[in-house]
């Protein structure tokens, strides 16, 4: 991989169905590099553990620009391609949406999620048009950019628990997905749907690669690959239990006076090393 453009093409790649793309999500440099040394074949990035780790909270309270330093701090630590939540595009509109996916290329990451959640209002959803807007946005951003980005278009149906029954939600699923697809997205992610029948189902009605978001009591990958999802993530999941492995650390030392949840830490030597490299 030599420059941006090749970067991408390899990551589009790595999306097949039933070989699954597995992502550990990261959030800062250390756990990007972590990620890599563990063998991950591209790194993305968690908006809401980024978030945290910037003292911000997830749901489109961060900045453009100190998400995006993050995130450019992330792709120049490791080899492998990078891929950014932006969220739903840190922007108000389209026009904004092209303005972040340019500098999203800038910080040199190869792929965004752009989620159609929003935030404060009346509507758990973006009306399926405005979203496709914002997508295509993205999309020819990129196009301009002359880099093949993966856009990665989230719904959240399952997460925001939109549709009264199972099937008028799966109904509403396909149909945005239909639409982001037409727009300019490569890819479909759907949180909150891990059962079996659910994702089987979306897998059938999406014609593009299908993204999972896995976590305790989702089925394990090989299952997920069964069913002919392309890419599965673990959104905030890893930056969650490091963040509560540090509660229970302190609560320990501060209650109880030892130090048991600390024996599992990493060499202090292995992690300086991977770091200053």
């Amino acid at each position: 991989m030599t420059n941006q453009y090749d970067t991408a093409a390899a990551f589009r790649a790595l999306h097949v169905p039933g070989t699954p793309l597995v992502l550990p999500n990261a959030w800062d440099l250390a756990s990007a590099r972590l990620v890599e040394d563990a063998g991950a074949a591209a790194v993305a990035t968690t908006s809401a553990g980024l978030a945290w780790a910037l003292g911000a909270a997830d749901g489109d309270r961060l900045t453009r620009e100190r998400a995006l330093d993050a995130v450019a701090r992330i792709a120049d630590a490791v080899a492998v391609p990078v891929t950014a939540d932006v969220e739903s595009g840190y922007a108000e509109d389209a026009e904004g949406v092209g303005d972040t996916v340019r500098a999203v290329l800038a910080a040199g990451a190869v792929g965004v999620n752009i989620e159609d959640a929003l935030y404060g209002g009346a509507r758990p959803l973006r009306p399926v048009a405005e979203q496709a807007e914002r997508i295509a946005a993205a999309r020819a951003a990129a196009d301009a950019a002359g880099v093949p980005l993966f856009v990665n278009a989230r719904i959240d149906t399952c997460l925001r628990g939109v549709g009264e029954r199972p099937d008028a939600r799966l109904a509403l699923t396909l149909e945005r997905a239909d639409a982001y697809l037409a727009a300019g997205a490569d890819g479909i992610f759907v949180p909150g749907a891990v059962a079996p029948e659910t994702v089987a189902a979306l897998v059938k009605g999406i014609d593009g690669p299908l993204n999972v978001m896995a976590g305790p009591g989702a089925p394990p990958v090989a299952e997920l690959a069964g069913l002919g999802v392309a890419r599965i993530s673990v959104g905030a999941g890893i930056a969650q239990a490091a963040h509560a492995l540090v509660r229970r650390a302190a609560r320990e030392l501060l209650a109880e006076g030892t130090y048991g949840t600390l024996a599992d830490g990493l060499d202090y030597g292995e992690l300086n090393a991977l770091l200053g490299s």
